[in-house]
């Protein structure tokens, strides 16, 4: 690890001469994690549902954010990897996770991943039919082996006829449906096996407004199905992710606190299994809510220009760094200015990147003294999906530096 001696926090984040220097060594463009912040995520979630429900596990869901360095600090922590590739598998191998540790999800398992999975003891959730029969297979070539296994169920979410899923989607297309008579006959073939147990029941559903009740609802359906289905040998309930964090008020306002999802969460699984004298776990994978707000991106400004009655500021930076949905709305920005010009006024302006594309805007319409060249635009809250989604579009992607406890270093550097 290269540090950068006697630079604080204060320090990287607002004055000039520090970004200069670690421009010099980084690149006109890079990614801040923020190491203390992601590490008060984990223990304000863990604690939220631990207080109200002990046997609680989180699950961080790689394909949020997969840069070795922040899975590791997780494990660290105590976080199980969510996973749902082998890609992703074998890095929480790679840094030193326990398989045991290891949630495999995900709707595209070939046979291979469902044996290296069974054989490594690692938690599987099968979401699709198929994955059954290699179930079966493997545990039909290993009579001796106690096998267990985890069912993504699917089931109807809607609220009054509407359904919460994002981008309207009446129905998810993951797990396997409950209404139609599938996940009876999957758990009646698994059972006709005698070495195999249904020990987990999954209900991930990527929703819209990621409401509270739409949490105490698939709580209260897995646990209704396990009892329903007499599932004896259950060690897991897991409720999936998808929860808010702590989102600045510019994105959204109001949204639920750690707490109030832990509260609607947690009572649901004290009273369905507060008198077992082994109760279930309970599994968040969280994903955003641990790694949003825990990245920054530095981009240069390289140039100002107005056309017509626009003005536009060019960063060393994309769209695709900072929102990889190309959403509109402005994420919190600061700007680190060489020379404080007194006499200027805020102006509107639009903050563009350098690729080819004329929908490469990392701000619409921001209103401030427009920036200069060689001044640098930090935008907040760019911790999640980014660096997994960001492609080496026209450029190499930008480096990654941690700030921990005031010491700077690097944990990838720029790759083409």
């Amino acid at each position: 690890m290269e540090v950068l001696a006697n630079t604080g926090v204060n320090d990287i984040l607002y004055n000039y001469n520090s970004l200069k220097e670690l421009e010099e060594r980084y690149g006109s463009s890079f990614y801040i994690l923020n190491v203390n912040k992601l590490r008060e995520n984990y223990r304000k979630i863990e604690h939220a549902f631990k207080s109200k429900y002990n046997e609680f596990i989180i699950g961080y869901s790689y394909k949020t954010n997969y840069v070795p360095f922040l899975c590791k600090e997780l494990a660290m922590l105590g976080a199980h990897a969510e996973v749902v590739s082998r890609l992703e598998y074998d890095l929480a191998i790679k840094i030193g996770v326990d398989p045991r540790n290891i949630i495999f999800n995900g709707p595209l398992k070939n046979k291979n991943d469902i044996v290296f999975a069974l054989e490594n003891k690692s938690k599987i959730n099968i979401d699709s039919i198929y994955e059954t029969d290699f179930v079966k297979e493997y545990s039909e070539n290993n009579p001796s082996k106690q096998i267990k296994v985890g069912l993504r169920v699917n089931f109807d979410l809607s609220e009054d006829g509407v359904s919460p899923l994002v981008e309207g989607h009446e129905i998810s297309r993951f797990g396997i449906c409950y209404e139609n008579g599938d996940l009876h006959s999957v758990i009646d073939k698994l059972h006709s096996v005698k070495n195999i147990q249904i020990v987990g029941l999954h209900g991930h559903f990527s929703t819209s407004h990621r409401k509270v009740e739409t949490f105490r609802r698939i709580t209260q359906v897995l646990c209704k199905i396990a009892k329903e289905t007499n599932l004896t040998n259950l060690e897991y309930i897991d409720v999936g992710g998808g929860i808010f964090g702590e989102v600045p008020k510019i994105l959204i306002e109001n949204t639920p606190s750690f707490d109030d999802y832990a509260e609607a969460i947690c009572s649901i699984m004290d009273h369905e299994f507060g008198h077992y004298k082994k109760r279930p776990n309970l599994i968040l994978e969280p994903g955003i809510s641990m790694v949003a707000n825990t990245f920054e991106f530095v981009a240069k400004v390289i140039e100002t220009k107005r056309i017509k009655d626009k003005n536009f500021v060019l960063v060393d930076g994309s769209v695709h760094n900072i929102k990889p949905t190309m959403h509109k709305k402005n994420l919190p920005m600061k700007i680190v200015r060489q020379n404080e010009d007194k006499n200027k006024t805020s102006e509107n302006f639009n903050i563009v990147g350098y690729t080819c594309l004329e929908k490469d805007y990392l701000a619409y319409n921001f209103n401030e003294k427009i920036p200069q060249i060689n001044d640098y635009v930090i935008f907040e809250n760019v911790g999640a999906y980014t660096i997994v989604f960001n492609p080496s579009f026209i450029k190499e992607k930008p480096a990654i530096i941690a700030n921990d406890n005031y010491e700077i270093f690097l944990v990838r550097k720029n790759n083409k």
